[in-house]
């Protein structure tokens, strides 16, 4: 069997603690240090338009943080928390996240609004996607969820070869799938 073939058969090897290289970018784990800079990064209202929500304070990013580099505590489910990072000069941009259930993940991404226009989004979920099933993800099984009016996580979605489904979830928006 070779290294792809036993990933594939033992996802469980995803590691959330990988530094991922992204072209100009780098996802770094996120740590609860990280809220001191991405609290500035999540601090424009324009942020939640879709979401809803309001940006965090410096204490509520921390109290998140901590949670979610605990994991998520439930057998067979790995967090992956991303903060998106220009290599350049190692600033934070934005943040990109997977929930892996097995062979599948459940992907999310945010770029913050100083930073938008750069392609940014598109190269750490791209990036995020490729190392996701390097580590034995599905590339059939990967999903996120979009506000149906929020064509630049649309696009992102199609870039990173997603397409609109007709399930809708509890919050209105719409699955995006990668299965044919």
């Amino acid at each position: 069997m070779d290294e792809t073939s036993a990933l594939r058969a033992h996802p469980g090897n995803v590691d959330p603690s990988t530094v991922v290289t992204a072209g100009q970018l780098l996802l770094c784990p996120l740590t609860v240090a990280d809220a001191a800079e991405m609290v500035d990064v999540l601090a424009d209202p324009s942020l939640y338009q879709f979401t809803g929500g309001e940006p965090p304070t410096l204490a509520e990013l921390e109290q998140r943080y901590a949670r979610q580099v605990q994991g998520s505590g439930r057998p067979g489910e790995i967090w992956c928390n991303w903060i998106v990072r220009r290599a350049v000069d190692r600033r934070a941009v934005g943040f990109v996240q997977a929930t892996v259930t097995g062979d599948a993940a459940d992907l999310a991404w945010l770029i913050g609004a100083a930073y938008q226009g750069h392609n940014f989004a598109i190269e750490a979920a791209l990036a995020m996607t490729a190392w996701l099933v390097r580590q034995g993800v599905d590339e059939n099984r990967l999903s996120a969820h979009i506000h149906p009016e929020h064509r630049a996580s649309q696009l992102v979605a199609e870039r990173i070869g997603l397409h609109a489904s007709d399930r809708i979830d509890d919050d209105g928006e719409v699955v995006w799938t990668s299965s044919p």
